[in-house]
């Protein structure tokens, strides 16, 4: 499937995140939601990402958006990853990867020489209606969450502009 588009609405879905909770995307409607797809646990990548998500996780709150972070890791694995960097937002679990590929995200690439399908690292901002706002297909995790409060501050301004 190909990515979403600002204006779609997003896929429902309700995954086993860490601590075991169930995360129903619907429970979450009056708030923006930043859901952002990610290769593996614990892998360079996307450590830096989680850690920067982590470590500005009080900047988006206040911005009003909640972190939700999906691969097709086991809940164990994202157990020992929250645990390891100490993840503050919940990581979901998507072993079959329905939700990954109603979002576009299920890919194959080549990693090291080899061919691997798994999620790409792809992120959605989520309007409180349920409607994606903004997609990045693009993800560099060292200034990724730059990119988001850079652009969550820019459409604050444009509001308060009106």
């Amino acid at each position: 499937m190909p990515l979403l588009a600002p204006g779609d609405k997003a896929p429902e879905f309700t995954l086993t995140a860490t601590g075991g909770s169930r995360v129903t995307l619907s429970d979450l409607r009056g708030r923006r939601v930043l859901l952002y797809f990610y290769p593996r646990d614990d892998t360079p990548g996307c450590t830096i990402e989680a850690c920067g998500f982590r470590d500005s996780l009080g900047d988006l709150t206040a911005r009003g958006v909640d972190v939700l972070g999906i691969n097709d890791d086991d809940v164990d694995s994202h157990q020992r990853f929250t645990a390891k960097y100490d993840l503050n937002f919940p990581l979901l679990a998507d072993p079959d990867h329905g939700v990954i590929e109603a979002y576009g995200a299920w890919v194959q690439k080549q990693i090291r020489g080899r061919s691997v399908t798994c999620a790409d690292r792809v992120t959605y901002l989520i309007g409180p209606d349920g409607v994606v706002e903004h997609v990045w297909p693009e993800v560099d995790p060292s200034t990724h969450v730059d990119e988001i409060v850079a652009l969550l501050d820019a459409r604050a301004a444009a509001q308060q502009a009106r």
